[in-house]
């Protein structure tokens, strides 16, 4: 597979905490229209195969620096992405703030860039997924398409959107009339361009039950406002809604798989995440007790739970 990525790119080291020796580009994902310039940071390291990081709606690669650092000392190599739209990846509109694309087939491309630098870099194989989020959405999108991968894992993957009750059905019937109104470049409904670490105090967010990692994940869009990202469009929240609906109905992809789901999350919806992985012959799910949405971002016992379970996935699946 062809890629011509070697424009250097800006990589917040320090602020991500991040293991040496990051290879940071621009990569142009998808063509004409369709185009984005999308960050990819890549760390050429373990031998014992490459991990892909898909992170989640709002995230930028920095957020990843240290569970970049947590997979190279077991022992593997790892690329990461800023999806169009977020981190310092090119985005859709005027107001920077708003998360948009208009089909979720747009982050295939970005996920299709993101392998075509695996390739030109040579990062050693097999390769494997972990995604987490909106990246556990487009990861399993990948999946089902064949993604080139060993074993995955996911984190609090968004199969489903968690919605106030009353919320529903205005998601629902506002998602219908975005385009007939002119209102796909509006925020969804209860968001706006406030970013949610700068918006809440540590007790009571619903991200991390960890107050040292809470600041590491606040630090990074305080120091470097262009990280940043406040609530999506109605146009992604139809696409994202269409999205989950559509892979709702695929059997699941014959590729080993954790998903890894915390006891107190209240970001994605549960229940799609509960069905998916009982029909998910080579899957399995498991509990994280007390854990929110961001297990990777939890305690050191959470991490390195997480970490060692993802690492024993994989190298069972060499």
């Amino acid at each position: 597979m062809k890629h011509d990525a070697t424009v250097p790119a800006p990589f917040h080291a320090a602020l991500a905490d991040a293991p040496p020796g990051a290879v940071v580009v621009w990569a142009t994902a998808g063509s004409g229209a369709g185009s984005a310039r999308i960050r990819l940071a890549s760390w050429k390291a373990g031998d014992r195969g490459t991990v892909l990081v898909l992170p989640g709606r709002t995230e930028c690669i920095e957020k990843y620096g240290r569970a970049a650092g947590d997979l190279i000392r077991r022992g593997f190599s790892v690329i990461a992405v800023d999806w169009r739209g977020q981190g310092l990846a090119d985005r859709a509109l005027p107001d920077r703030m708003m998360g948009h694309v208009g089909d979720f087939d747009e982050y295939q491309r970005d996920l299709d860039a993101m392998l075509a630098e695996a390739w030109r870099l040579d990062l050693p194989r097999p390769w494997y997924m972990l995604a987490h989020s909106m990246g556990g959405c487009i990861g399993l999108r990948g999946l089902i398409r064949g993604l080139p991968v060993k074993a995955a894992v996911f984190s609090a993957p968004m199969w489903g959107i968690a919605m106030a009750a009353w919320l529903r059905p205005v998601a629902a019937a506002v998602s219908v009339l975005a385009a007939p109104l002119g209102l796909v470049t509006r925020y969804a409904p209860s968001t706006s361009d406030a970013t949610y670490l700068l918006q809440v105090p540590f007790d009571g967010n619903v991200l991390t039950t960890d107050r040292e990692m809470w600041d590491y994940m606040r630090r990074q869009v305080a120091e470097v406002p262009d990280l940043a990202l406040g609530g999506p469009s109605i146009g992604w929240l139809k696409a994202a809604l269409r999205e989950c609906a559509a892979l709702a109905a695929q059997a699941a992809p014959k590729v080993p798989a954790i998903c890894a789901l915390g006891t107190a999350e209240r970001v994605v919806d549960v229940p799609p995440v509960h069905l998916r992985m009982a029909g998910w012959a080579e899957g399995r799910l498991e509990l994280y007790p007390g854990a929110e949405h961001e297990i990777m971002m939890e305690g050191p016992a959470t991490r390195a739970r997480f970490f060692d379970r993802a690492a024993a996935l994989f190298e069972a699946h060499r």
